[in-house]
């Protein structure tokens, strides 16, 4: 049983060579409003996405930004190339639940009600709209 996960962990760290992410993990918003701002931008080109993140309104919104933009510069990285106009798009992007905070704020009658102070964890691909038709 051991050697047969350890064969897949290789298996998921050579697949993962050739994929194009970014992770952004601990991010003291809710994964609801985080996943307002993901939908925007899923499937979109990336050049367009980081023009729609720029000009939202959201704080969310500066944070996929930055993340967009770490995906793109892995992408160059391990293509030893500029990403051409038109070339990349966000092929998937998904918003988990990260570590809830929990607090007491004091209420009426000596009693104390519960706040939950969410996180999430933000995971981004990015690659060509080849690529991403093959996996569909």
């Amino acid at each position: 049983m051991g050697a047969r996960k350890k064969i897949s962990a290789e298996k998921r760290k050579e697949a993962l060579k050739t994929m194009y992410f970014a992770k952004l993990q601990n991010v003291p918003t809710s994964p609801r409003k985080m996943r307002l701002v993901a939908d925007m931008i899923r499937g979109m080109e990336v050049n367009r996405a980081l023009g729609v993140l720029k000009f939202s309104s959201k704080e969310a919104a500066a944070r996929l930004e930055k993340l967009l933009r770490s995906a793109i510069a892995n992408w160059e990285q391990k293509n030893e190339r500029k990403a051409e106009s038109g070339e990349l798009y966000i092929t998937k992007i998904y918003v988990d639940g990260g570590a809830t905070l929990k607090r007491m704020r004091p209420a009426p009658q000596g009693r104390g009600y519960r706040i939950r102070k969410r996180s999430n964890h933000v995971t981004l691909f990015v690659g060509s709209k080849s690529n991403n038709e093959d996996q569909n």
